[in-house]
């Protein structure tokens, strides 16, 4: 057991205020946990999709053993000392081939939660991992479970700089954030997912009406900057990063990728 009061710089989550004010009538929000250890909240969450759990359960654990990101890295963070965070969609309403541009959607909403709450520029590079001053600050892992999405969200919060799990990573405290409280952050982070996602559902998943291209494109540091794509196999791509595409792919010197790890060159 994670003895909540071991480091009073970093208070445990309080599950009961959480749901006071995500849980709220008509919200997306239907039950809000906070778990004190866990090997992976999106296997919690997708466990409780197959039994049938309802749309908008989030389970948020103190401590996560074995968290999972992009192209099955693991995420690791010391106890209370970030947000993992994991939360059940049923886009129903939108066409699957367009269920591409949940990871983009989710790397918008964590993006506007952080630099509202924060104050600090935090931006994207392609598809979603969240940068402060080109370290990374959280990644995000959507996975798709019989026709339910379960979003995945890892943020360095309170993270001292002996504690970074690579030199390239930041934490809220250390790129100096008005607020590196977890509980303020993680409502921000939920209220805005849930805007995003019920914008982007009430459009069927049009991105142009939603606004979510337009959105995604603002914050995005990777287009307009040479790039080089670590393309799944070895191969590598290099050129300028031009745009996105219709299904949220990278546009590279005129190749659209849909996966790949991005490095911004100078």
């Amino acid at each position: 057991m994670v003895n909540p009061y071991h480091d009073l710089d970093r208070p445990p989550l309080r599950a009961e205020a959480l749901r006071r004010a995500l849980v709220v009538p008509d919200g997306l929000w239907t039950d809000v946990r906070v778990v004190p250890r866990t090997a992976s909240t999106n296997a919690d969450v997708a466990a409780a999709a197959r039994d049938g759990a309802p749309e908008g359960l989030v389970i948020s654990a103190e401590s996560q053993e074995a968290g999972k990101g992009r192209l099955g890295r693991q995420w690791t963070s010391p106890p209370r000392a970030g947000i993992a965070v994991s939360a059940l969609l049923r886009p129903t309403a939108v066409p699957p081939a367009r269920y591409g541009w949940l990871p983009l959607l989710t790397g918008v909403a964590v993006t506007e939660a952080v630099r509202r709450v924060g104050l600090i520029d935090a931006v994207l590079k392609w598809p979603n991992d969240v940068l402060v001053a080109e370290r990374k600050l959280g990644g995000i892992l959507v996975e798709a479970h019989d026709g339910a999405i379960v979003v995945g969200i890892g943020l360095n919060v309170s993270l001292r700089a002996e504690e970074l799990p690579v030199p390239t990573a930041t934490s809220l405290a250390l790129a100096g954030a008005a607020v590196a409280d977890r509980g303020p952050v993680l409502r921000a982070v939920l209220r805005s997912l849930a805007g995003w996602y019920r914008r982007w559902h009430d459009a069927k998943g049009d991105v142009e009406e939603s606004g979510l291209r337009e959105a995604y494109l603002f914050h995005c540091a990777t287009i307009g900057r040479d790039v080089r794509v670590e393309l799944p196999g070895g191969a590598v791509a290099e050129g300028p990063a031009q745009n996105i595409d219709d299904d949220g792919r990278l546009v590279v010197a005129g190749v659209a990728y849909a996966a790949g790890d991005v490095v911004h060159l100078r």
